[in-house]
């Protein structure tokens, strides 16, 4: 390896990162800033007007930060959330239907208009987290895509509000996705539950 690996690793998903395109879902593009607040007014009305939910869903490292963002967001930032973490369920739901039902199951019993689906998906075109989409928008739910990898991925353009990072490699996109997640979380606290900590 070459000297300034590290340096050239961390530059890449910062370049990443400023690069990300946001849009929502007539596929107009805005800020970075603008998603974030989008995302933080549609959190609150959840957590103040709807009493819904934020499901979070992601396959493999999306999946883990599918449950941390959950978890976040429950404790800090006081909004009520789920995801299919449940070895029973995704074991069950995989085995008695497929996998890709796994989170399109719950979505249909559980999620309405009063709730927001995040989806979390390096490729964005994880069959199960597609399917995700889609029940979700049968069932009236805000919509919100983090997607990597190919600009023509299946999930890129199919959410309410869509974050879309340009890099080659999972690794590079799973990194830059965990800072957008922590940023939305960041963004909202900032904004109305006295700051970040």
């Amino acid at each position: 390896m070459t000297e300034g690996y590290t340096a050239d690793y961390i530059k890449l998903i910062s370049d990443g990162l400023e690069r990300t395109i946001v849009t929502d879902r007539n596929g107009q593009e805005m800020s970075l800033d603008e998603g974030m607040e989008l995302w933080a007014v549609q959190a609150r009305k959840v957590q103040q007007e709807t009493k819904g939910l934020l499901f979070f869903c992601g396959n493999g490292a999306s999946a883990t930060m599918a449950e941390h963002m959950s978890h976040d967001w429950f404790q800090n930032a006081v909004v009520n959330t789920q995801t299919c973490a449940e070895t029973s369920h995704i074991t069950a739901i995989s085995n008695d239907l497929s996998y890709e039902d796994v989170f399109a199951y719950r979505i249909n019993r559980i999620l309405s208009d009063r709730d927001i689906l995040v989806t979390v998906s390096s490729s964005g075109n994880s069959p199960n987290v597609v399917k995700a989409i889609h029940t979700a928008r049968e069932r009236g739910c805000f919509i919100i895509t983090l997607s990597g990898k190919s600009a023509e991925n299946m999930s890129r353009k199919k959410g309410d509000l869509n974050f879309y990072v340009p890099l080659e490699t999972y690794g590079l996109v799973e990194s830059a996705h965990a800072v957008l997640l922590h940023c939305a979380l960041d963004y909202f606290l900032d904004k109305y539950m006295g700051g970040k900590h």
